[in-house]
């Protein structure tokens, strides 16, 4: 840890933003000026990319279940933001990008909005796939690959961070520059006692948090 990191900070940074940051640097490998949307884009590796894609260059574009979901996604580099409870996602990305698609597209959740999303890739796009929050594991059209040029890339940061050590202290380092910068806000949404360990389960589960929550011992 860095000098003068708080500890809740801490505990609530690496996964998220290493995550993030192995997903968009190295396996999207976006680029500055290129569209990039984060589904989920509220949650704690929602907003991580959110930040991290705005640090890159890229354009970020958050969609998440409602207008105070957005807004926080706002305060944290959201260039333009979908709220996918009340709009329809493939038409709002339409107008945003003026029928271009977005090159790179976030998506931690899985469910009934991957594929609208993944039809909404511009040429040569990349999909990451990051997980299942919705907890449906999604069945991709694979003809929507050939049609879009494009890619669909798988992003295990667990995996990657075992098997390529050196690479992720790389990167650690650099997301760690960046939030010692001020570049990078980590949001703690509520800290709970260990002893209150179901009840922030519970607040996950019915999808009350924004950022991350935290147990502290």
């Amino acid at each position: 840890m860095p000098a003068g990191l708080d500890f809740t900070i801490a505990s609530a940074f690496v996964l998220t933003y290493g995550t993030a940051h192995h997903a968009l640097k190295d396996r999207a490998q976006l680029q500055p000026g290129e569209t990039l949307l984060v589904l989920g884009a509220a949650g704690g590796v929602g907003l991580a990319a959110v930040e991290i894609g705005k640090q890159l260059g890229a354009r970020v574009i958050a969609a998440a279940s409602s207008d105070e979901k957005l807004e926080m996604c706002r305060q944290h580099g959201a260039s333009e933001v979908i709220n996918y409870a009340s709009e329809d996602l493939r038409e709002r990305i339409k107008q945003i990008t003026a029928g271009k698609g977005v090159d790179v597209i976030f998506d931690p959740v899985g469910g009934n909005y991957a594929e609208p999303a993944l039809r909404s890739i511009a040429w040569k796009g990349r999909f990451l796939v990051v997980g299942f929050a919705g907890g449906e594991i999604p069945r991709i059209a694979l003809n929507l690959t050939l049609l879009k040029g494009c890619s669909i890339v798988g992003v295990f940061w667990g995996s990657f961070a075992e098997r390529e050590p050196q690479h992720n202290q790389e990167n650690l380092k650099e997301l760690l520059t960046w939030l010692v910068e001020g570049k990078l806000k980590p949001h703690i949404s509520a800290t709970y006692p260990l002893e209150r360990a179901a009840d922030a389960l519970y607040d996950i589960l019915n999808r009350r948090v924004l950022g991350k929550v935290v147990l502290v011992p």
